[in-house]
């Protein structure tokens, strides 16, 4: 299976490997089929973990390889990354401005961006959905970068990113889908909504792989675009939301959680790439 997967064209590669992400988003969304409810603990732990993955992620499978890239195609590396990782964020910040969307747990009056009259629940899925974007472009440029042949950037590496992006989608998933059940919607549908907020994954995979093969001097800002973008999600989005109206002990929770996460990830990263 392995090597068929080796074999394949880097575009169909990543179209895989980011269907694979969304698939574990599906998998947390599945949860409640079994659980109404999750606690907070719990909750936070996901939402740490996360974060620690992303974290990691956007400094060993994107912003390293960003670097060594742009110094072996002779750029200035320092230039390119932080113009990269900054743009990253801003693009992420304007998002989050225009596009229309709710935090988990907040109140229809604390939605973001463009005033609008969608449901609650369309507006839950958008808030995972704005997190997700940076997630898919992060896998589709790293297999971009590993058919380019330049710089540090291995096919293992490019594994090991999909695999840490799929493990931080299952609580992804579960924390859209389970919130959604509590406020009386059918396991059905709660399930649809929760898997939904994954299908941009693919679309943004082989958007960042066809870019940055087709524009090889783009690479590196490609990669350091997107560890900024998903740098901001985690700032912006996933650390406060976990730490809202905690106590010490669930802020605790966050700590450790977003630490084991950041762990996993690096070992990943080192061990497969």
């Amino acid at each position: 299976m392995m090597k068929w997967f080796i074999d394949q064209p880097v575009v169909l590669q990543a179209l895989l490997a980011t269907l694979f992400t969304w698939g574990v988003t599906a998998l947390g969304a599945a949860t409640v089929f079994f659980f109404k409810d999750i606690k907070k603990n719990v909750l936070n732990a996901m939402l740490g973990f996360a974060a620690g993955v992303m974290i990691a992620a956007s400094f060993w499978s994107l912003l390293a390889p960003s670097i060594s890239m742009a110094e072996s195609i002779g750029q200035n590396a320092v230039v390119v990354a932080a113009l990269g990782f900054l743009s990253g964020g801003l693009f992420l910040f304007l998002a989050d401005k225009l596009i229309p969307h709710l935090h988990l747990g907040g109140k229809m009056s604390e939605a973001e961006g463009i005033k609008t009259s969608w449901q609650r629940s369309v507006l839950l899925v958008l808030a995972i959905t704005l997190h997700n974007i940076p997630e898919g472009l992060a896998v589709g440029v790293a297999f971009g970068a590993v058919a380019k042949g330049t710089g540090d950037a291995t096919l293992a590496g490019a594994i090991a990113l999909a695999i840490g992006i799929g493990l931080q989608n299952f609580p992804e998933g579960a924390a859209v889908s389970i919130p959604l059940r509590r406020e009386g919607m059918s396991r059905k549908k709660a399930f649809l909504y929760g898997q939904a907020s994954g299908v941009v994954e693919p679309f943004m995979g082989v958007l960042g792989a066809v870019a940055v093969t087709m524009m090889e001097p783009i690479l590196p800002f490609a990669l350091a675009f997107a560890a900024g973008a998903m740098i901001y999600v985690v700032v912006e989005e996933l650390i406060p939301e976990a730490h809202r109206g905690n106590d010490n002990l669930e802020s605790d929770i966050t700590t450790i959680g977003c630490m084991i996460g950041f762990t996993v990830m690096m070992i990943l990263d080192v061990a497969l790439g």
